[in-house]
């Protein structure tokens, strides 16, 4: 039996919109994610994608350096990997940047043959949606097919867990 993996990015520290905070607000929704698939039978496995090097803890140093790899499509290392081949199913969970993924997440992708999997994006945000961050996925996974995606309010991900369980639920 095919397993489902959940990958994600999240930041800590200083976000906006909810100020410091020890859990980043992509991290809260995939791990109700997976506590809803593991309800509904669905053997998952938690993967967090995490750059080698921090991103700064302040807000303003963060989007400065994340501004700077997204000018450059940098991709920078990251601290650890996994072997997607046993799974079937990717969720893949990321802030919405600037309509886009972070960097280090198009890391992890360029990593792996997504051939034949199938990729369910999901997002926090604090105002933009996925915005086009569906588009460039499948342009960077043109081998994978994909689900239809969900975007969840950072601030809603971080303070309100009633509302994002019901976001997750009804989308699942």
């Amino acid at each position: 039996m095919a397993k489902t993996l959940i990958a994600f990015f999240s930041r800590a520290e200083e976000n906006y919109n909810v100020g410091f905070v020890k859990e980043g607000n992509t991290f809260k929704v995939a791990r109700i994610l997976r506590e809803l698939l593991s309800k509904n039978g669905v053997d998952t496995d938690l993967f967090e994608i995490a750059p080698a090097e921090g991103y700064p803890a302040d807000y303003n140093g963060c989007i400065a350096l994340a501004k700077k790899e997204l000018a450059s499509k940098a991709r920078p290392a990251i601290k650890a990997d996994i072997d997607i081949s046993g799974y079937d199913t990717v969720y893949l969970g990321y802030p919405n940047w600037w309509g886009d993924i972070p960097m280090c997440v198009y890391t992890f992708l360029e990593k792996h043959d997504f051939s034949g999997k199938t990729v369910v994006p999901f997002c926090t945000h604090e105002g933009s949606g996925l915005g086009t961050t569906e588009s460039k996925l499948k342009k960077a996974l043109p081998d994978a097919s994909f689900r239809s995606g969900l975007a969840v309010h950072g601030i809603v991900a971080q303070q309100d867990e009633k509302r994002t369980r019901e976001l997750v639920g009804g989308w699942l």
